[in-house]
């Protein structure tokens, strides 16, 4: 069955606030038995907080936006925020704690099974309300957390396909504790200068498949989380990210930094990452583990974008394993894999562990370094920002740097240095407490 929304008295005129209809349609299906609630194309429909339903198919036509509302009220869905939030007195690119779970929604589900999100429509997060300090290389939020675009909970069947999702003041698709996942050809489109606008975050996901998507955003494109609140619902694991193309400020591609459960089983290959502040970087920062990741036929072209307002400095590989505060249990990273990645941009591999060198069994093969200026920013830092110590190394510009770890193994590894970097160069490996670092 297809249900209408103007059928159920939608206008679409870009002004009206369509949400009571939409949301009719969308229980009248759900009560159904299930189908299609068709948002029709050549309309702009206005809506505030809108609850997916089990066995509904949530359409949008080429030509249909969905956009938020222009009133924060609108999104307060379960009538708990007494007063509206306040700005935080510390930047989110000093501190950005987030246990996972917000109290703003737009598009929300939790409990449910069979949900698809599909059409070649737009869902438009409206970010300027959202907006705080504004500079010319950065847009801090008006708070935080703010109203992520999509926030969808214990869904088990779940597809969101071909939609663009665009101008997201928070993270723009937030799955948490989901299973059995399917995110195929959808495009991101968000203000590169906006602060923490995420991409796609399966939180504690089991069996998720992210193909052929297309991504741009202010913090991280791609990111795996194991966030507090949702510590009921186990690890991340059993992942396929494939065919994507990808634009960050932060990382391309993310493991943590929330990581209080394990990640695991997580395959990433066939992905062009272009003028992104870094490529792929693991964050550990909590209790939990990263195991058994595979990354393959990977491009990475980096650069930086500030030296101040993102995480990152262009390092097109991170790994680091260090404490988010002194007295935080911290976890272990193991058997990651990198075969046939391409690096290209304004610094080198970056490998950092706590002193009991809880980094280990990394492997490089036909892996290439090219360091060639792209920005004026200086070039002899690393970034461990969230950590309880040391936030920016200034130790030179290395190809390859390595802090307590053990068993780091390069094969066929390739370097070249542009002459505009070589001033800047301390020295081309950088290697120190490493037990077993083959090449």
């Amino acid at each position: 069955m297809v249900y209408n929304v103007l059928d159920f008295g939608a206008v679409g005129d870009g002004t009206t606030l369509d949400t009571p209809a939409i949301q009719q349609a969308i229980d009248t299906c759900s009560m159904a038995g299930g189908g299609r609630v068709v948002l029709p194309g050549g309309k702009v429909y206005r809506s505030g907080s809108i609850e997916l339903r089990s066995f509904v198919e949530f359409h949008l036509e080429t030509g249909a936006i969905l956009k938020a509302s222009d009133h924060l009220k609108d999104f307060d869905l379960f009538q708990q925020n007494e007063s509206e939030p306040e700005a935080s007195e510390i930047p989110s690119y000093e501190s950005s704690e987030y246990n996972g779970a917000p109290s703003y929604y737009f598009i929300y589900g939790k409990d449910l099974e069979d949900v698809s999100i599909t059409g070649f429509g737009k869902i438009d997060g409206n970010e300027e309300i959202f907006y705080g300090e504004v500079t010319p290389w950065h847009i801090e939020g008006a708070f935080y957390p703010r109203v992520p675009l999509i926030y969808l909970e214990h869904v088990n069947s779940l597809t969101v396909q071909h939609v663009t999702l665009q101008r997201s003041a928070f993270w723009t698709l937030h799955m948490v504790g989901c299973k059995d996942v399917l995110v195929d050809g959808i495009r991101i489109r968000n203000n590169l200068k906006l602060a923490n606008c995420d991409g796609i975050d399966p939180d504690h996901c089991q069996n998720v498949r992210i193909q052929g998507c297309s991504i741009e955003s202010a913090d991280d494109c791609i990111v795996l989380k194991n966030t507090a609140s949702a510590s009921e619902y186990g690890p991340c694991e059993n992942i396929i990210i494939t065919g994507c193309t990808l634009t960050s400020t932060s990382a391309a591609i993310k493991i943590g930094t929330e990581s209080e459960d394990v990640f695991r089983n997580i395959l990433v290959e066939n992905c062009l990452i272009t003028r992104s502040n870094r490529g792929i970087s693991l964050q550990l920062r909590d209790k939990g583990s990263i195991e058994n990741v595979s990354f393959n036929h990977i491009s990475i072209e980096t650069k930086l974008f500030t030296p101040k307002y993102y995480w990152g400095c262009a390092e097109p590989i991170s790994i680091t394993a260090v404490k988010r505060k002194s007295d935080t249990d911290i976890g272990h990273i193991k058997d990651i894999r990198f075969n046939n990645i391409h690096c290209s941009g304004e610094n080198g591999i970056f490998i950092y562990g706590d002193v009991d060198k809880n980094i280990s069994e990394i492997y490089f093969d036909n892996v290439s370094v090219h360091l060639t200026e792209k920005s004026i920013y200086p070039k002899n830092r690393h970034d461990l920002r969230p950590t309880s110590g040391i936030n920016l190394t200034e130790e030179g510009l290395n190809s390859i740097y390595i802090r307590n770890a053990s068993y780091i193994v390069f094969r066929n590894f390739l370097q070249k240095v542009d002459l505009s970097m070589q001033h800047v160069m301390s020295t081309a490996i950088n290697v120190d407490a490493c037990d077993n670092f083959i090449m």
